[in-house]
């Protein structure tokens, strides 16, 4: 199915341009630490592109006499996503160097058909592991590296991939020989054509969502926000009918149901929010199938006793269970209050037991991005023992039959889902959001397959409310009781 047959008879649509800047195969050779020492049990790196948000990951010890770490180190620890506007932004400011340069010498006729970055590595010893909040304050700098980055034309307009480092470089000032501390890294630049999708209102006041190329605007979808009561089916007025599967799967969720909270009066539940195409028609739908209750002495929903809904997409003229997600509140390593996640993929093929493809937290208040990315660290859907195809630097997972029973069925999701999938953005407690996404073009071929991101945005940004503390009043919407059954 071509993708402008999708959204009816509407324009079709190219996705928006993006460049992704892919980080890996790091590793670290220096006589001043060795591996499983005492003296340091890991090393850290501060990663630093001008214009986004410092990352951080842990860096393996290698032997000083290793020769090159592939095939020892195979991995993905960090990406840039760089958007049309930032290409634009380097492209005048490329404009403006040439011109400036070519005034002084014909020799610098090359930079016109690239723009350039700066990569700053910054790499730290510690003795103690990196935890779940991060890096401690005890590390001490190792050493510094800038690694510049050429980025052609061809590559700034989407055209081609480009490997711009793959090697060894010094950190710090140069020493004796042989005792220089050494940062391996690999850098590529590829592109990551994304549709974007934004909503025109909150997801409780039953939007309209409209897909997003640079200045233009068209309507594909309308979502439609009700209250399901009681224990009622999930029905359909278009002779889409309850599944066995979501059945089954609702009722395992209410029989998880923590039974110190059935006294609770207070709860939120019932909500669900279901996405049509343009004819009419019901392509996705979110249901909260376990409700969001305070847990035992305080009015917070715990990770003990999560909220969740589940994301459904229809087929065979049934409502079929495809994601899971959990939401929570809990503190972050920062002390502040966070909306803590977890979403699973329910392929058919795995059973009740899920895959998950994305775990984190997302500030209360200022808010932030639900991120689903398949290219940073092992990929989910992997075996123990599989490792990041970073040869073709998609983040898939590399079956092994020796981590794995069923082989078969313990990776495949990851070769379904891989590197990019998608992102939205997430209100602020007490802030009005309309959610935008971004879902990458590899991962749309249908118009359920943009549906379901867009009904899964609308659960994240939902389950804000949702987890609310319970001495504080929602909004009006949320608080409306409307009778009857959940109408898609």
């Amino acid at each position: 199915m071509q993708f402008e047959r999708k959204f009816g008879k509407k324009k079709k649509m190219d996705p928006c341009q993006f460049l992704r800047i892919v980080i890996g195969n790091l590793a670290i050779k220096s006589l001043g630490i060795q591996p499983d020492s005492d003296e340091s049990s890991s090393c850290y790196c501060k990663i630093k592109l001008k214009g986004f948000p410092e990352q951080a990951v842990t860096v393996p010890l290698i032997p000083q006499d290793a020769i090159h770490p592939e095939g020892q180190v195979q991995t993905v620890s960090a990406c840039f996503n760089l958007t049309k506007s930032d290409l634009e932004t380097l492209a005048k400011s490329r404009s403006t160097t040439t011109t400036s340069t070519s005034r002084k010498s014909s020799s610098n006729s090359s930079s016109s058909s690239s723009s350039r970055l700066t990569l700053k590595m910054n790499v730290y010893t510690t003795k103690s592991s990196a935890n779940g909040c991060g890096f401690g304050s005890s590390g001490k700098l190792l050493g510094s590296a800038s690694i510049p980055l050429e980025l052609s034309q061809h590559v700034m307009e989407g055209k081609t991939s480009t490997m711009m480092q793959n090697g060894w470089v010094l950190i710090g000032e140069k020493k004796k020989k042989g005792l220089n501390p050494q940062l391996y890294l690999s850098v590529k630049a590829q592109p990551d054509p994304r549709f974007v999708f934004e909503f025109d209102s909150e997801p409780g006041c039953s939007p309209q969502v409209f897909q997003v190329q640079g200045n233009i605007r068209q309507p594909v979808f309308t979502c439609k926000f009700s209250f399901r009561h009681g224990d009622h089916n999930l029905r359909s007025s278009s002779a889409i009918s309850e599944p066995s599967t979501s059945r089954s799967w609702l009722s395992t969720l209410k029989a998880d149901r923590d039974h110190q909270h059935q006294n609770h009066v207070k709860e939120r539940k019932g909500w669900s929010i279901t996405v049509h195409d343009l004819s009419g028609s019901p392509v996705a739908a979110a249901s909260m199938v376990t409700p969001f209750v305070p847990s035992h002495g305080s009015d917070k929903v715990s990770k003990s006793n999560p909220g969740a809904w589940l994301i459904l997409r229809p087929g065979d003229q049934t409502w079929k269970p495809w994601g899971r997600l959990e939401a929570w509140r809990e503190r972050t390593c920062l002390g502040s209050e966070g909306l803590g996640h977890r979403f699973e993929l329910l392929p058919d093929a795995m059973g009740p037991a899920g895959v998950t493809m994305a775990q984190s937290s997302i500030p209360a208040r200022p808010g932030g991005k639900f991120n689903i990315d398949v290219t940073t660290g092992p990929s989910p859907a992997s075996s123990p023992n599989s490792s990041i195809d970073f040869g073709s630097w998609t983040g898939s997972g590399s079956a092994s039959s020796s981590g794995s029973e069923a082989p078969g069925l313990g990776w495949w999701p990851g070769l379904m889902y891989k590197g990019f999938v998608m992102s939205s953005t997430v209100r602020g407690e007490g802030k009005g959001n309309k959610p935008v996404v971004e879902v990458g073009a590899q991962h749309v071929t249908c118009t359920e397959d943009a549906a379901a991101f867009v009904a899964l945005a609308a659960a994240m940004d939902l389950s804000m409310d949702a987890c609310r503390p319970f001495s504080q009043k929602l909004r009006k919407e949320l608080r409306q009781q409307q009778s009857g059954d959940f109408v898609v």
